[in-house]
């Protein structure tokens, strides 16, 4: 029975070759025009349209973008939304796949946002709040493009 350090030694040893190579050169002279650039054709200096910091130049511009849904001015003093409802809008989002239906994600938005109410604060109010937060994915993006409209 044979050993692997056994069975290296039955391949046929290399001769190693005492000749030195050289690289081989080829030149192209006729290429060396085309890529040789001229030192007297010095490039304009452009001036900087303003002085930003590269943070600040790559910062999503907002000036301009208003949120597609505009509410309503609210007559409340002390109303904020509660986070158990905000979560509960949370936890059932509406990506917007074909599969989901629209109907019924409003079906049961309208009946979570049913449950609250504060005086001084109109229904739709509450709903125009809450709805973004029912949203994900392509359909939170579809509501970020529509232009804003007052209800």
């Amino acid at each position: 029975m044979r050993t692997r350090s056994q069975s290296r030694n039955n391949f046929p040893q290399q001769e190693t070759s005492s000749a030195i190579v050289e690289p081989l050169c080829i030149e192209l002279s006729f290429l060396e025009d085309q890529f040789q650039e001229d030192p007297l054709e010095n490039p304009p200096e452009v001036p900087m349209a303003d002085n930003r910091t590269m943070a600040e130049l790559l910062q999503t511009p907002t000036e301009g973008y208003e949120d597609a849904i505009v509410i309503p001015e609210i007559a409340a003093n002390n109303f904020e939304l509660k986070y158990g409802l905000i979560n509960l809008v949370h936890g059932k989002q509406f990506f917007g796949h074909d599969k989901e239906d629209p109907h019924a994600h409003i079906r049961y938005f309208n009946k979570i946002t049913s449950t609250m109410r504060v005086p001084n604060v109109s229904s739709s109010s509450i709903k125009l709040m809450l709805f973004p937060f029912s949203l994900k994915g392509a359909a939170r993006i579809w509501l970020e493009k529509e232009p804003p409209d007052p209800f």
